[in-house]
């Protein structure tokens, strides 16, 4: 990842051609009957892809859309693509229309003026959007400026089988200290998974007595002094990790089918809805329960952005404006479906939407908004970067 933020800052800019004004709503919608979007995502959930496929449904059905999921291992792989097509002067229809995307990816993309936009906050349903209670304009620090489009909500839990792990455990430190009292019990993605860089982003947000030196970009001098209290805490939890940490489940779905198969009692996720969703579709047993840490956990928004050589751009528009409509909004928040939470302000909406999100069941381990505490802000993309390379060197050896 860091190569690729390096080279997309090396690459010159290209300025964007002109394009369908994001603001003329029946112009964009006009323009969109008929188009295919191909939108590159994560493709490592089942629930997930369904909804992605509902979503296609939905917007057949609305505007003539046709929405097609690529489905990705790694984001990267989606921005290496488009600043290939950059490289060999293929400005015009693109392969991708639309990348599930934030953090370090979106600043390599927002750098290099790879992006399509301003168009998020022109769109119809951002008038929903409730952006003074959520971090909807900002990704891991970096404004947004209209480039991405906020769809979802998400904040770290940790995911326990409250059979063999009965109480919550309030802080990092106190992780490791139960993994040490009961060795081979958990373990977390393997880095570069984003649920694994996740985990350790919150470690050492929590080890942290003032994380908010990670608001700033990584320097060497702060890197190695801010890392250091991350690095002695691994050391010591990683032989008390499932396989002696010498392997990893590969992502969050391969993480939570050791604790259906009994293998390990606690896991972390990004999503507060997760285990509910998951008890729902039997993947995991019904005596699974949610906590958050003490000082609170990372959260932030997951965004789609559009690539700035997209052939259907505006069936990209209405793919991201669908999106963020309650319709989808309710369905996404339904822990029987996805469990994500709302990037919806519920004063904006109608008392219809609004009665709908009330009367949702968020389930028996889903946290209410109260119980999930306080959020914690999502660091500097570049220290991501380096943590996840560095933690390659040390850690990254799998059987």
């Amino acid at each position: 990842m860091k190569h690729l933020a390096i080279l997309a800052a090396l690459l010159a800019p290209v300025p964007a051609l002109a394009d369908i004004d994001p603001s003329n709503w029946d112009a964009v919608t006009t323009e969109a009957e008929g188009q295919t979007v191909f939108w590159n995502a994560w493709g490592g959930s089942t629930t997930t892809n369904d909804f992605i496929a509902w979503v296609g449904e939905r917007v057949m059905a609305d505007y003539g859309v046709t929405l097609e999921h690529v489905k990705l291992t790694d984001t990267a792989d989606a921005v290496t693509r488009v600043l290939s097509e950059k490289q060999a002067g293929e400005d015009d229809d693109g392969a991708i229309d639309m990348i599930w995307i934030n953090g370090a990816n979106f600043a390599a993309m927002k750098d290099a003026d790879l992006l399509f936009g301003p168009y998020a906050e022109q769109l119809p349903n951002w008038a929903f959007v409730d952006v003074e209670g959520k971090t909807v304009q900002t990704d891991f620090t970096v404004p947004t400026e209209g480039y991405e489009s906020p769809w979802a909500m998400a904040q770290v839990v940790f995911i326990h089988d409250t059979a063999d792990l009965a109480e919550p455990l309030g802080s990092m430190q106190a992780i490791a200290d139960w993994s040490a009292a009961n060795p081979g019990r958990f373990t977390y993605p393997q880095p570069p998974d984003f649920l694994g860089t996740t985990f350790l982003k919150q470690a050492l947000v929590d080890l942290l007595d003032d994380p908010s030196v990670l608001s700033e970009p990584a320097t060497d001098d702060t890197y190695n002094a801010v890392t250091a209290t991350l690095w002695a805490f691994l050391d010591d939890l990683t032989p008390t990790l499932w396989r002696e940490g010498r392997a990893y489940p590969a992502t969050g779905p391969a993480q939570l089918q050791l604790i259906a198969d009994g293998e390990v009692d606690l896991a972390i996720s990004f999503s507060p809805g997760e285990a509910t969703a998951a008890i729902a579709n039997n993947q995991l047993p019904p005596t699974a329960r949610t906590f958050v840490l003490d000082k609170g956990t990372i959260g932030n928004a997951s965004f789609v952005a559009v690539p700035y050589n997209s052939g259907s751009k505006a069936g990209a528009m209405v793919v991201a404006n669908f999106l963020m409509s309650p319709e989808a909004q309710i369905r996404a928040q339904n822990p029987e479906i996805l469990g994500y939470g709302t990037v919806l302000d519920m004063d904006a909406l109608s008392a219809d939407d609004r009665a709908a999100f009330d009367t949702l069941e968020l389930g028996v381990a889903t946290l209410s908004p109260a119980e999930l505490g306080a959020v914690q802000a999502e660091p500097h993309p570049s220290w991501m970067t380096r943590i996840a390379d560095d933690w390659m060197q040390r850690y990254g050896v799998s059987e």
